[in-house]
């Protein structure tokens, strides 16, 4: 089998609960995604996506991943993507970095994998170990009483996993982190995650409030250094995501920051083949898992399911199934999350029929 073509696509992804917000005044009301479908000589595609969080939440943008896409595709002409040690060796090769541009490429290439052998991607990457596991959905930073009733209400909907958005006054953060809790029960998860928003001197600050309540901290300051020195000390678990985007950092997580678990995305470390690497180091590390990415919708829903669905249970800590957070339904609005829980699909590849209508015309296709 040989690629013979890539087509990349634009589309917009709206969030569902109004407007997006973060510290540091971060917000989304759409984000710009990206759509990639390979496309082979014996007719079957695998598709990916890539969808930012604005462009200063990590470095990367929209138009760089097109760009970045354009030198990718051309080098992938004729490569067999079933071949996914070479198709990321070819990768590497084109491109230094660029790894948010590799990713959906790369998934992309596993559903064509999973299509070609008529098995789940599930099935090639160890196997279904939750038919079902807890999702969790991300609180928008707001007032106390705000988030407390985000969480309430989506409780309703059997959610009961929650990362809140904190970063900004220490103080205020404590609070809304307080009401966070008390919307929910002895079941309830909370992480604050403060997506790198606070200076060391706050976090410090936050770390003290924080303390005794039942909450994890996530990627209290910008860098790895800063998150070891604010959460020195402190008896809180703490999750790192911005800062590690390779295995050295995961053991500087682990045996310098303390750190209990790592929020893996598929854009930071060039796609699905190296997240599940770093999911089973994390595993052997007797670390949690949190497997994610920026944003989307429907594929890259599926692609996470399958991660999800193929972790250990007692290690799988936090996954959301963004097309329960966005409008970016181009599969027909799946997977689809019931009362709380999300499974694998079962079709081939990521096993997710993508509308092409939807998208329309693509910006841009290279070919032989």
């Amino acid at each position: 089998m040989k690629i013979v073509a890539v087509e990349v696509y634009k589309y917009e992804v709206g969030y569902a609960h109004g407007t997006y917000i973060m510290s540091g005044d971060r917000v989304a009301d759409t984000e710009d995604g990206t759509v990639v479908r390979v496309r082979t000589d014996e007719g079957i595609d695998g598709w990916g996506e890539i969808t930012t969080l604005g462009k200063v939440y990590l470095p990367t943008f929209p138009e760089g991943i097109r760009t970045a896409l354009r030198d990718l595709a051309a080098a992938l002409i004729g490569v067999d993507p079933t071949n996914i040690a070479k198709v990321n060796r070819v990768m590497n090769a084109t491109l230094m970095g660029q790894e948010f541009a590799k990713s959906p490429i790369d998934i992309a290439c596993w559903d064509i994998l999973g299509k070609s052998l008529n098995r789940p991607i599930s099935a090639l990457i160890g196997g279904v170990l939750n038919d079902q596991f807890p999702i969790y959905e991300a609180v928008p930073l707001g007032s106390p009483a705000s988030m407390g009733e985000f969480i309430a209400e989506r409780r309703k909907a059997g959610i009961n996993r929650f990362q809140l958005k904190v970063g900004n006054n220490p103080h205020d953060d404590v609070a809304r982190t307080r009401a966070s809790i008390e919307a929910g029960d002895e079941h309830t998860v909370i992480v604050a995650d403060s997506n790198g928003g606070w200076s060391l001197a706050a976090a410090k600050l936050a770390f003290q409030g924080l303390a005794g309540l039942p909450v994890y901290v996530e990627q209290p300051c910008r860098t790895t250094t800063d998150c070891i020195l604010a959460a020195r000390g402190s008896s809180l678990p703490l999750v790192l995501d911005e800062s590690i985007v390779n295995h050295d950092e995961v053991y500087r997580a682990k045996y310098e920051a303390n750190a209990v678990s790592i929020n893996l995305k598929f854009g930071k470390l060039g796609g699905l083949t190296n997240l599940v690497k770093a999911r089973d180091l994390l595993q052997e590390l007797n670390m949690a898992v949190s497997v994610e990415d920026m944003w989307g919708g429907d594929i890259i829903t599926a692609a996470t399911s399958h991660v999800a669905a193929t972790t250990r249970p007692e290690s799988l800590l936090m996954t959301p199934f963004f097309n329960d957070w966005t409008d970016g339904h181009l599969a027909g609005y799946l997977p689809r999350s019931v009362n709380g829980f999300g499974s694998a699909p079962t079709g081939a590849g990521l096993g997710i029929e993508v509308d092409v209508e939807k998208l329309g015309q693509p910006l841009f296709v290279v070919s032989a």
